[in-house]
């Protein structure tokens, strides 16, 4: 189990512009790509774009898979503004995390606690789907000093390889979720590694009574890429596999994925996605 501690944006969509309020709420999901030695595309190349492109969108919360004990650490020198929560999911430092970062001088965290996406969410690297990775969740309740508002932060990552996990995740995220009970905000971020509009995990998930997908929701929208580029070219009307969903007294005011490159390097071989959000009372 690990705590380190280490505004708005302005939104443009086609022509038109959304002003930032100081209360809107800047949500974040963010494949990392596990840090690697390996060229082209190696983390030492990767991390100062990562830095220079997490300073230009400047989110408030930001829910990041794959990341890596030392890869972690190292975004926390980088990004000093914020402070993360999360554990591997092989227990403590080992294995992927699913770490949540979240602008340390805006939020407070109440409570927070991590299961496994099995038949036994409460075993530390407990796998029982037929998936070789294991799975898991990361949750974390936050008071938002500016608005006095507290809401859920829930990030994961499906399997990439079994169907049936992946529908069995999203079952028992489902789960989890209704155990609390709350009708405060719930906003669900994660490499879901399925299809949103086109996928069994997206008929369970995003429907009345449960999730909407902040892509569908938003009144203002980007262009629309496969999340999923593995270092090449947008491919424009893709799959998105990474969504940012909501549940709850929330509105969606813009959506975007983003794109951004320097010097032809990709921070991770996934284009993060970033909703910007207003929390309104029931």
């Amino acid at each position: 189990m690990h705590i380190c501690f280490a505004a708005s944006f302005l939104v443009v969509a086609g022509s038109q512009c959304l002003a930032a309020d100081a209360d809107d709420l800047s949500v974040m999901t963010y494949n990392l790509r596990y840090a690697s030695t390996t060229p082209p595309n190696a983390w030492p190349v990767r991390r100062p774009v990562a830095k220079a492109m997490l300073e230009k969108v400047g989110p408030d919360l930001i829910g990041t898979q794959e990341g890596l004990y030392e890869q972690l650490k190292d975004l926390a020198v980088d990004l000093p503004a914020y402070a993360w929560i999360g554990t591997g999911r092989d227990g403590g430092s080992r294995g992927e995390f699913m770490a949540v970062f979240y602008r340390k001088d805006r939020f407070e965290p109440l409570e927070f606690d991590h299961f496994w996406l099995s038949d036994t969410p409460e075993v530390i690297g407990s796998s029982t789907w037929g998936n070789q990775c294991r799975r898991m969740v990361t949750w974390v309740k936050f008071l938002d000093r500016r608005t006095k508002r507290k809401l859920y932060f829930v990030d994961t990552h499906f399997d990439h390889q079994v169907a049936e996990a992946r529908e069995k995740s999203a079952r028992l995220v489902l789960d989890r979720v209704g155990r609390l009970k709350t009708e405060l905000p719930i906003i669900l971020v994660g490499d879901f590694n399925a299809a949103a509009g086109g996928s069994r995990p997206y008929e369970l998930l995003v429907k009345p009574g449960e999730f909407s997908d902040a892509w569908t929701a938003a009144e203002r929208r980007g262009e629309l890429y496969a999340t999923y580029h593995g270092y090449g070219k947008p491919a424009r009307d893709g799959a998105r596999i990474d969504w940012i969903l909501s549940r709850g007294p929330v509105r969606v005011l813009s959506s975007e994925i983003v794109t951004f490159s320097k010097d032809g390097q990709y921070p991770s071989d996934h284009f993060p996605v970033v909703a910007r959000m207003r929390l309104e009372s029931k």
